[in-house]
C-alpha cells in the first residue's frame, strides 16, 4: 500500500511558477512510479506527467512539455511538480497517483493510490 500527501498548492497570478510535492510512503519495497493528475470539478480528470521508481524516467502529456517538469528526490520519497508560465486553465485540484508500472500515461492507466490533492487557483 502506497500512501500519498500532496501540498504545495496556492494562489499565483497567471505567468507565475508554483511548485508541487508528493510526499509518498509504502509499506512494501516494492518500486512504484507516481503521476500527477489534475481535475476541474464536473471535468474529466486530466494526466499531466509520470516518474518511474529511480527518478530517472518521465513521461509527459503534451499540452504541459516544456511548462511543467516533474522529478523526484529519492531521500526524502517525494515528487515534484513544478509548474511555470502558469495559466487560468491551470487552475484545478492536483492529484499524485502511484502504481507500480511505469509509465503511467492517462487515467486508464493510473494506479489505485491517490492523494488527497492540493488546490492550485491561477488568477489572470
Amino acid at each position: 500500500q502506497v500512501q500519498l500527501v500532496e501540498s504545495g498548492g496556492g494562489l499565483v497570478q497567471a505567468g507565475g511558477s508554483l511548485r508541487l510535492s508528493c510526499a509518498t510512503s509504502a509499506r512494501t519495497s516494492s518500486p512504484y512510479a507516481v503521476a500527477w493528475f489534475r481535475q476541474v470539478p464536473g471535468k474529466d480528470r486530466e494526466f499531466l506527467a509520470s516518474i518511474d521508481a529511480t527518478g530517472r524516467s518521465t513521461y509527459y502529456v503534451d499540452s504541459v512539455k516544456g511548462r511543467f517538469t516533474i522529478s523526484k528526490d529519492t531521500a526524502k520519497n517525494t515528487v515534484y511538480l513544478q509548474m511555470s508560465s502558469l495559466k487560468p486553465e491551470d487552475t484545478a485540484i492536483y492529484y499524485c497517483n502511484a502504481d507500480a508500472q511505469f509509465p503511467i500515461s492517462g487515467d486508464s492507466l493510473a494506479g489505485p493510490y491517490w492523494g488527497q490533492g492540493t488546490r492550485v487557483t491561477v488568477s489572470s
